[in-house]
């Protein structure tokens, strides 16, 4: 009969930013979501978990050679889909380039590249060994004024008992991006032992969720409650600032 004084219960978690650097959310155009649908699925379910702003970033490489014009015109059909079904988000995109000799090629013909702010460019490399190209591709870069951007450093093998190159990489001038959900075990353990390093070393500069799906968003769910999510909460990340 005293119902209405039972206190409200609090929610066990409160994100710390709102910026998300790293999905796939632009419909049709990699392994990410399939439908415009499906896009409004996955959008909603991170708004939910407290995103408002999102930055997608297609894959690049020999499966999915995406251009500059045809990233902007998906998220161009896809912001205006949003906003036909009056979902507010901050959608902008860049592009999740694969370390290639095709990327080399656009690099050395200083092909405009999508990236962040600042030039932040994403890239990934091969999950099994390190590309030979990868010192290389890091000087010219910077060299042209780009700040390079190593996506998900957690789940690359090369780097799982190699903490000195890390260390090295670190000191060549490269950012790292740690998926969070790796925080939750999705790559196996030894990834998520890796990604615990880096939080607990402060190698880590972004945080990004790199959603695929609505199963990832959910893992994603998971991944924020864990100690070293708010352990990485408390490092600078560029998620702030961007």
């Amino acid at each position: 009969m005293f119902h209405w004084f039972k206190k409200k219960e609090e929610p066990t978690w409160m994100p710390a930013f709102t910026t998300d650097v790293h999905s796939h959310l632009l419909p049709g155009i990699d392994d990410g979501v399939k439908s415009l649908e499906e896009a409004e699925q996955v959008i909603v379910k991170l708004q939910s978990l407290g995103f408002s702003r999102l930055i997608t970033s297609p894959h690049v490489h020999e499966l999915y050679r995406n251009s500059t014009e045809t990233i902007l015109q998906k998220l161009t059909l896809l912001k205006d889909y949003l906003k036909e079904k009056k979902i507010e988000v901050t959608l902008s995109s860049v592009a999740e380039y694969s370390l290639d000799e095709w990327l080399m090629q656009q690099v050395e013909a200083k092909t405009p590249l999508l990236t962040f702010s600042q030039n932040h460019l994403l890239f990934e490399t091969n999950f099994f060994s390190e590309p030979l190209i990868l010192n290389d591709f890091i000087f010219k870069i910077t060299t042209l004024g780009y700040k390079p951007v190593m996506a998900h450093p957690e789940r690359y093998m090369y780097l799982l008992n190699n903490k000195s190159r890390i260390e090295d990489l670190a000191a060549r001038g490269v950012l790292m991006q740690l998926n969070t959900m790796s925080l939750a075990g999705l790559y196996g353990p030894e990834v998520e032992k890796l990604a615990r390093f880096l939080i607990d070393q402060k190698f880590v500069n972004m945080l990004g969720s790199d959603c695929h799906n609505l199963q990832h968003a959910e893992v994603l769910k998971r991944a924020q409650k864990t100690k070293h999510y708010s352990k990485a909460l408390a490092l600078p990340l560029l998620n702030y600032s961007l």
